[in-house]
């Protein structure tokens, strides 16, 4: 077009038809970041034709299933992503064809033509009781790009093997700085308020980020509880860890100690167990700790012999401890043991491995070293990375 008939266009428009401003990009909405949550997992679908599974081994596709999941049993955002649903993956299983087959699939008697077994009629339903006076809500995190950069170093730890998926075992793990996976988002908990201590239960209100951009304030009763139920702890940095560990001198003091155990369980399947060892710490003496072995879930309700005892100097002995455990992970013990009550408990702290090997790791650990190897549980051998 020549420049002198565009140059009257403009100068005629009256209107300011040609004023055209460039539109600034709107902050992503919650809408657009489930969408977004959503296309991944039918992005996998389309790729590997088949929905992810939850596998513990692939950190990306647990996370897609565990969404998966968690989206199938939200009714609201099934009818927000229906339209986009190509692959039918929010469909529910083949509904029924007639009222016969409703009432043959009622396996627990729900419709009974009798009246104790009307489905209004609650039985076994106790009393709620020391419920919460405040219910934590969810929304929309306003200053999540405070804490978005977090998310991306976390994936990339676990993907780089810094960090790692284990079970989540008891309240003690939730602090701020912590993540966790529940039902497949990813969570950090941002801060921790005052530690209040009722009916011998200790809680606190946490600020808890999600990775899909939403927070909450939930107590940590409350996050603990949904944790046991469909969650896994992220393990923590372990060249953070490192850092933590070095720098000793003559002037430090101890503080605290950890030991080896092997155990003298008389129980044919813990007994035929080779190279079974606990690695444990404690700030006070190891012979009063393990007095009463043959008690508690932790020992495996037996005997223990007590092998090694390591002093730890100048540094965070729970946080020596992770490292151990977060290193000789895949080489966990998975047993259920029942206390005198009929309790089960599944302990965390015993690992399959040759006492060299772990006596290598710990030194390993000391010299700052261990980041640059891994156990090899099927050689039973430390291998650099």
């Amino acid at each position: 077009m020549d420049a002198e008939l565009l140059r009257k266009m403009i100068g005629e428009d009256d209107l300011g038809l040609l004023n055209v401003k460039p539109k600034q990009s709107a902050p992503i909405s919650a809408d657009k970041r489930l969408a977004e949550s959503f296309y991944e997992i039918q992005d996998f679908y389309k790729k590997y034709g088949r929905e992810p599974e939850p596998n513990i081994t692939k950190m990306q596709e647990f996370m897609l299933a565990k969404r998966l999941a968690g989206l199938r049993k939200d009714e609201k955002k099934i009818y927000a992503l229906t339209d986009l649903d190509e692959c039918g993956l929010l469909k529910p299983s083949k509904e029924p064809e007639s009222v016969e087959e409703v009432l043959k699939d009622d396996a627990l008697n729900l419709l009974g033509d009798k009246p104790e077994d009307s489905i209004f009629k609650l039985k076994h339903v106790p009393e709620a009781k020391d419920l919460p006076d405040y219910v934590a809500s969810r929304k929309p995190c306003k200053d999540f790009d405070k804490f978005e950069h977090l998310f991306t170093q976390c994936h990339a730890d676990l993907d780089a093997g810094k960090r790692q998926l284990r079970a989540f075992i008891n309240e003690q793990q939730i602090e701020a700085g912590e993540y966790f996976i529940l039902s497949g988002v990813m969570v950090y908990v941002a801060d921790m308020g005052e530690k209040e201590k009722k009916n011998a239960k200790v809680n606190a209100r946490l600020r808890c980020i999600f990775e899909n951009g939403t927070e909450g304030d939930l107590l940590l009763r409350s996050l603990a509880r949904n944790l046991y139920k469909d969650g896994r702890r992220i393990t923590e940095n372990s060249e953070r860890l490192m850092n933590e560990l070095k720098d000793l001198t003559d002037e430090d003091k101890q503080t605290g100690t950890i030991y080896v155990l092997k155990s003298l369980s008389t129980n044919p399947k813990i007994a035929a167990i080779e190279d079974l060892y606990k690695i444990g710490f404690s700030s006070g003496a190891v012979e009063d700790r393990i007095r009463n072995a043959e008690n508690e879930p932790t020992y495996l309700m037996a005997k223990v012999h007590l092998v090694e005892v390591f002093e730890c100097y100048n540094l965070n002995p729970q946080k020596l401890e992770s490292l151990l455990h977060t290193f000789f992970g895949s080489a966990c013990l998975n047993i259920d043991v029942f206390d005198k009550t009929g309790k089960r408990c599944t302990p965390r702290e015993w690992f399959i491995a040759p006492l060299s090997i772990i006596e290598e790791a710990i030194n390993l650990i000391l010299t700052g070293e261990i980041v640059n190897y891994q156990y090899d549980q099927q050689a039973k051998q430390i291998a650099q990375k």
